[in-house]
């Protein structure tokens, strides 16, 4: 039997990640299990903590809440934009994902909320943020042990 994963170990992983309703929303491609460093924070917190303690091959359902996932909505993460200001060019529908520069030259995700006679709202939180996920997970391999050669 293989070793408990601990904080340290990269390991891969196949998973699945559903909504409450069990529509999903994301999964690892059959065939390429994501491959992360346990403890890193490249995963939601709430991912990276339930895998410790798993073996390789072990398999277990989790619950992720939105603080240990993508955080709360926050409303200060909406924004307008003057019509003036965006590009005659691009055609604007509602849900369509853009990127938007903000003052100081960092570029800002967003999805568009509302398109209005003078402005164009943007949401920049997460699309999953607010939301309580539900992820099937699978240790696939521990590719390299905490402490280990490499």
């Amino acid at each position: 039997m293989t070793q408990a994963i601990k904080a340290g170990d990269t390991i891969r992983v196949a998973y699945t990640g559903k909504f409450e309703n069990g529509d999903v929303f994301d999964a690892s491609e059959k065939g390429a299990p994501l491959e992360f460093t346990v403890g890193e924070g490249r995963v939601i917190q709430g991912f990276d903590e339930a895998v410790v303690g798993m073996r390789e091959g072990e398999k277990k359902t989790i619950n992720v809440s939105p603080d240990e996932g993508y955080g709360i909505r926050n409303d200060d993460h909406m924004f307008d934009i003057p019509n003036k200001d965006i590009s005659e060019d691009m055609a604007l529908t509602v849900g369509k994902a853009i990127q938007v520069t903000n003052k100081s030259g960092q570029k800002i995700p967003g999805i568009i909320s509302s398109i209005g006679d003078t402005a164009v709202t943007i949401d920049a939180n997460h699309p999953l943020a607010g939301k309580n996920l539900i992820f099937d997970i699978e240790v696939v391999e521990t590719v390299l042990e905490a402490g280990g050669p490499g």
